[in-house]
């Protein structure tokens, strides 16, 4: 499970780009565990959900993904290695908060959690750095 927390205030700076606001140091959690495809009854079908401070921000499931895990391999094996162990970041429903009306942003003691049926949950809190 990835919990992707992107900084859309520095993201914002660096011209909308991406990368920036998604390569802080600390903004990648990763967890609780990893799984391989055996330990999964059928990960084409798992609920995904993370709320915020308790309140449910973001509730799907995997078969809603835009494209199946095994065609994200297959695309992002042409032209890169990809070796055993590697992790694939798939994207995130629908309910982020930049996206949300008002906009809604992360502060110091915000209480994430994110959890994946079958896997479990992967609890974070933001700090100030």
């Amino acid at each position: 499970m990835v919990n992707d927390v992107t900084a859309r205030d520095i993201q914002g700076q660096w011209g909308g780009q991406w990368f920036k606001g998604k390569s802080l140091d600390g903004s990648c959690p990763l967890g609780p565990w990893v799984v391989t495809r055996d330990e999964l009854p059928d990960p084409s079908s798992l609920r995904l959900c993370l709320t915020v401070n308790g309140v449910v921000k973001q509730d799907a499931n995997t078969r809603d993904m835009i494209h199946p895990v095994d065609s994200l391999i297959e695309w992002l094996s042409v032209g890169m290695t990809l070796l055993p162990g590697m992790l694939i970041a798939s994207g995130t429903p629908e309910g982020v908060g930049f996206a949300r009306t008002p906009p809604e942003f992360l502060k110091a003691g915000d209480v994430m959690e994110a959890e994946v049926e079958c896997i479990g949950t992967l609890r974070n809190r933001m700090v100030t750095p």
